[in-house]
């Protein structure tokens, strides 16, 4: 495609080890071995195969690479100077603080969709893309994932490679560097390429064995795989460490180590530098995806809800999916297995072309989703029981990093399941987002909350977490009650309220119910709804605990540990004369009745009324 003989290909993948090794010599840090491995791939790949503008990186019809393996950015950096997208000289600030070229990829990179170098991750993102340009835009862009041989015995891999497969995906293509060497010891399987070539069978891929040196075979490589239709193509390329360099190539211990004077030879020798950056003639992508839609999404009717009425929160989720649904061919669907439970099966119902069905694999889900939004083409929303999405921790973290545009509603919270018993409850759900840097966490308590939180959501840039309930609540707001983020709601008060008790989800209701109790011996509180524990109204906390005599109490269906009550204790940390008494599930649950766990576990109504007893004369 890029017109390029196999010569220049093997000299601009020699060009492409020296500004590696200088790159990494300049900051004394790096892993130019690892680089060195995928140079001829990265050659063919960026030269000969891939559609891409370097006025424009992410233009939604360029095709996409993924380098899973983010250690080995030198690399990739050195591609893009080598294109002509910025001076080969800025290569020589990698890793410096006032740089963007980190020593992991990140999208503060105007060249880089999604932040890798946590392992195992690059091709669950890669079948998100994948999947949209195949099934969601049907467009010609093709999407490359750069994976190393070390990561590939990450669960997450495998959950990517039977999704890929499920799927058919033809317009992906996952290269495996099988250079042999780990970062400690050789791999699990070495240069066995019959094994990773049955593995990539037996997951419905086209499985194509190659010398990762051997220009030709590369080119080769990457041509079958365009013109192979009804299977993804892995590309499973043997390669070595450190390749070209005396002493190095292919020995242990040179992992994440700057080459320094052993590099010299082949930085200085003329064979290597044969190339001029901005020279080559890189092939444009087909203009054949509509332009970026970033309009506000609004649910395509209002809720429509009685007072009083009782409906569970997961299911007005589902309801509220669906309107997005409509408003926006935007809004996508994706559920591990869990759609009947969650109710996002209210959207495949209404819009099956728009739902993705991930299996019980959360890492992949969340993979996948972050895949969806990348380059502003989709509003993914996953759901699974909020307590799994502990499974799919470090995807979400690295989705921070990515500055992914991910929605997930977490269902089935805490000790309220009732019988299913502890593995099923989510009780560190909130623990889990709230951690995340960027992320909104909505708790909303009733179905008119809910609708308007997931329509928040959808328009709130940045991973949100929607955590909804299993059990039938009554309906408590009006259906035209506005809602913002970080907005509170006080649901009852009166002038002469003698503590704050602060809730969320089933918990309000027995704050609801204590305060009916305490009203009964003349004692009133002030019941809060915080509908989002992140970020949390702070000003509506102090305001109302300096009102209440600086008196609050929490309670949440939640561990302690970073759930609402040590939000409102930060929230309020720094303010006299506030003191926070906090109700939470302590200990490990048990199978039982919902009201029953309740007492059991210290946050049912008769619990809030004794810490408001205790609170009240302090």
């Amino acid at each position: 495609m890029g017109g390029k003989t196999i010569q220049e290909l093997k000299d601009i993948a020699n060009k492409l080890r020296v500004l590696s090794i200088k790159a990494t010599n300049a900051s004394n840090s790096g892993h130019p071995t690892s680089c060195m491995s995928m140079a001829e791939i990265i050659s063919v790949l960026f030269f000969d195969t891939m559609k891409y503008k370097l006025s424009e990186p992410r233009d939604p019809a360029s095709d996409r690479f993924v380098l899973s393996k983010g250690h080995a950015a030198p690399i990739l950096y050195a591609a893009w100077a080598e294109a002509g997208l910025f001076p080969e000289a800025e290569l020589l600030n990698l890793r410096k603080i006032d740089n963007d070229l980190e020593g992991h990829p990140t999208p503060r990179l105007n060249f880089i969709d999604v932040a890798t170098g946590s392992l195992g991750q690059g091709l669950s993102v890669s079948c998100g893309m994948a999947y949209t340009g195949k099934y969601f835009e049907k467009a010609s862009y093709r999407v490359f994932c750069l994976i190393g041989d070390g990561e590939s015995a990450e669960g997450s891999i495998w959950e990517a490679l039977s999704f890929a497969g499920h799927y058919k995906l033809d317009n992906l293509v996952a290269i495996f560097d099988v250079n042999r060497l780990g970062q400690s010891e050789p791999t699990m399987f070495q240069h066995q390429m019959e094994v990773y070539q049955k593995r990539m069978e037996a997951f419905g891929f086209n499985a194509l064995v190659i010398d990762g040196h051997d220009v030709e075979q590369v080119v080769k490589a990457f041509e079958a795989a365009a013109a192979f239709k009804g299977k993804p193509t892995a590309i499973i390329a043997q390669t070595y460490k450190g390749k070209g360099i005396a002493g190095i190539e292919d020995r242990e211990n040179w992992h994440g180590k700057p080459l320094g004077d052993k590099g010299k030879a082949f930085i200085e020798d003329p064979a290597n530098n044969k190339t001029t950056a901005g020279s080559h003639h890189i092939t444009p992508p087909a203009n054949d995806v509509t332009p970026n839609d970033n309009s506000p999404i609004t649910l395509s009717e209002p809720p429509s809800y009685k007072l009083g009425e009782k409906v569970a929160t997961r299911l007005a989720y589902g309801t509220a999916l669906v309107k997005l649904g409509k408003s926006s061919d935007r809004i996508i669907a994706l559920d591990g297995d869990t759609k009947n439970s969650t109710f996002s099966d209210k959207f495949r119902a209404a819009f099956p072309d728009r739902y993705v069905e991930c299996f019980i694999a959360e890492q992949n889900l969340v993979g996948v989703a972050i895949g969806f939004g990348t380059r502003g083409r989709k509003i993914p929303f996953t759901s699974t029981f909020s307590t799994f999405y502990t499974r799919a921790f470090d995807q979400l973290r690295m989705g921070a990093v990515s500055q992914a545009n991910i929605k997930c509603c977490g269902s089935h919270c805490g000790i309220s399941i009732g019988e299913d018993g502890p593995s099923q409850m989510g009780l560190e759900d909130i623990a889990l987002f709230r951690s995340i840097p960027g992320c909104t966490v909505f708790y909303p308590t009733d179905a008119v909350s809910t609708e308007r939180a997931v329509e928040l959501a959808a328009n709130t840039q940045g991973i949100c977490f929607i955590r909804t309930g299993r059990p039938n609540t009554a309906v408590l707001y009006a259906n035209d009650e506005p809602f913002a983020a970080g907005k509170a709601k006080v649901v009852r008060k009166s002038s002469s309220d003698v503590a704050l008790v602060v809730g969320a989800g089933v918990t309000l209701y027995e704050a609801l119910s204590a305060a009916d109790t305490l009203a009964a011996q003349g004692i009133n509180i002030r019941v809060l709804d915080l509908f989002t524990v992140k970020p949390i109204d702070v000003e509506a906390l102090k305001s109302n605990a300096k009102e209440c005599g600086g008196r609050i109490v929490t309670v949440e269906d939640h561990y302690p540990e970073g759930g609402i009550g040590e939000a409102v204790s930060s929230a309020v940390a720094c303010c006299r004369d506030i003191v926070v008494k906090r109700l939470a599930v302590s200990s490990i649950p048990r199978s039982g009745l919902p009201q029953e766990l309740f007492e059991m576990f210290g946050i049912s109504a008769k619990h809030i009324v004794n810490a408001v007893l205790e609170v009240k004369d302090l």
